[in-house]
């Protein structure tokens, strides 16, 4: 978990180092691990997309660009998605949304609250619409959460755009972002050739975006688990998680 001492940049690190940094003792228990991207518009660039899947998995050890699991955090069960940049590039096909509505899933049923780790370049082209479906699905099922009361933390790091900046990640009842990560829809260079002029220093860092009020905290990352687990706590899921329990 490398970070620059004088600057507290994050190095981008994926599912298996924020599960490692948040579950209590490391231990966790992966929902819907095998699932598989399929290819239903047969997409082809320099190659076919189940080719590009293949080559990833391999690559990166993963099945697809998000992982699920539930545990405990400081003794609080919890569900939560973690996105992983490494697979192409973290982008949001059909088995990342299918795979964070079934967590969700798991949160309404054990009754426990929810969050997602978002990193990523946006929706996954080579999935076209499918992939664009995605945005309303978790989006629905996070209104489910809602309905329930049961809380929602969104956690934005380096970076978190495109589609998934205009759906689930910013959705969260408390937004949580790592020191200098990049949030945006458009990235910066887009938006400055678009309209022609120089953007504010820091534009889309998580600094400018807390000074706007779209993020609530930000956290390194040595001390996410305990501002979490405080987050958890104001919001009263202890008393919750007791009166279950009893």
């Amino acid at each position: 978990m490398w970070v620059c001492p004088k600057c507290s940049y994050h190095s981008r690190i994926g599912s298996r180092e924020y599960f490692e940094i948040l579950f209590d003792e490391g231990k966790f228990k992966e929902l819907n691990e095998h699932i598989s991207s399929g290819d239903p518009l047969k997409f082809e660039d320099t190659k076919p997309y189940p080719q590009r899947v293949d080559a990833s998995q391999k690559k990166s050890g993963l099945t697809d660009a998000v992982r699920t699991a539930t545990g405990k955090i400081n003794g609080l069960k919890v569900s939560m998605a973690v996105m992983d940049f490494a697979f192409i590039g973290g982008s949001m096909g059909s088995v990342v949304g299918e795979k964070i509505a079934r967590a969700i899933d798991a949160a309404l049923e054990n009754k426990t609250p929810m969050i997602i780790i978002s990193k990523s370049g946006g929706a996954r082209m080579m999935e076209a619409a499918f992939s664009l479906m995605q945005m309303a699905k978790t989006s629905a099922k996070l209104a489910l959460l809602a309905e329930a009361k049961l809380p929602y933390i969104s956690v934005l790091t380096d970076p978190t755009t495109g589609g998934i900046t205009a759906s689930f990640a910013m959705l969260g009842d408390i937004n949580i972002a790592e020191p200098k990560a990049l949030i945006g829809f458009a990235g910066p260079r887009v938006i400055k050739e678009t309209i022609g002029k120089d953007l504010p220093e820091g534009f889309q860092r998580s600094e400018f975006l807390q000074e706007k009020g779209f993020v609530d905290f930000i956290v390194h990352r040595k001390d996410l688990k305990q501002k979490i687990h405080e987050v958890l706590h104001i919001i009263g899921v202890h008393k919750r998680a007791a009166k279950t329990a009893s």
